[in-house]
């Protein structure tokens, strides 16, 4: 199933929905526990997509894919490296990444992202599944000028807007091998197998729980592929994966930096 949140006008409240095909539903309740899907009745067209889940935490996993820690030179990690990024960060579909003053370089990193359907603690590989609610596609922009001057990584990847996420949650995605592309201006930068994960999806669930408690609604970047690249203001980048779908966003210059 794909879920979704959308409004139908500017002074609505977020709805919950579920999607048919390109026809669009309300879901009575919360995804997160009990609820009942009403006829998908709405034409997807008529309505506006937001960010299909508000996290209380975004936990990100960094270097993941070997050709992406080569692509700077640094080494592949042997246990999970994780970091997060504020909720305040994240927008949705059609929303523009906004270009900060601070930065001069500010890049695109796709990504799949985990959604965490239940809370839990100590959880096993094999069990990981069972507190998935289901997937979306993640772009983790990232202020790359700012993160390497730091040497750590909050101020670059922690600015407004610097995590889309959507255009929805799939619940029946197999993420052991799917496709990740990202284009700009419909040109492609990345393309990679999840199977090329240094740290599958099971094993990142099973570390990071191990660490902290993973509540329903937080989730999880699992990192980018090699080619990760600049935005400039006028930009639309696309963060796509396979059986999943297309997350796009304008880049546009912080309007209060000017």
């Amino acid at each position: 199933m794909r879920i979704l949140r959308f409004r139908t006008s500017p002074d609505d409240p977020p709805t919950w929905g579920w999607l048919a095909g390109d026809r669009v539903g309300v879901l009575q309740g919360s995804p997160f526990g009990e609820f009942r899907r009403e006829e998908a009745a709405r034409p997807l067209q008529e309505v506006h997509l937001l960010n299909p889940v508000s996290p209380g935490k975004i936990v990100c996993v960094g270097r993941n894919y070997a050709a992406h820690a080569d692509e700077h030179d640094a080494e592949v990690p042997e246990i999970p490296l994780l970091f997060l990024k504020p909720p305040s960060a994240v927008i949705g579909p059609g929303q523009p990444i906004l270009l900060p003053p601070q930065s001069q370089r500010v890049e695109h990193e796709a990504e799949l992202a985990v959604v965490i359907g239940a809370r839990t603690r100590w959880i096993a590989p094999e069990q990981a599944g069972d507190y998935i609610l289901g997937y979306t596609a993640a772009n983790d922009v990232t202020a790359r000028d700012l993160q390497f001057r730091d040497g750590q990584w909050t101020r670059g990847k922690g600015f407004d807007t610097f995590c889309p996420l959507g255009p929805w949650i799939e619940t029946e995605l197999d993420p052991a091998d799917v496709l990740i592309t990202c284009s700009v201006n419909g040109q492609m930068r990345q393309m990679a197998s999840t199977r090329d994960m240094i740290f599958p999806v099971p094993q990142l669930l099973a570390f990071i729980s191990s660490i902290m408690t993973l509540e329903p609604g937080d989730v999880i970047l699992t990192g980018t592929p090699a080619g990760v690249g600049l935005l400039v203001e006028g930009d639309e980048v696309s963060v796509e994966i396979e059986g999943l779908g297309t997350l796009t966003n304008p880049v546009q210059s912080d309007p209060h930096g000017r």
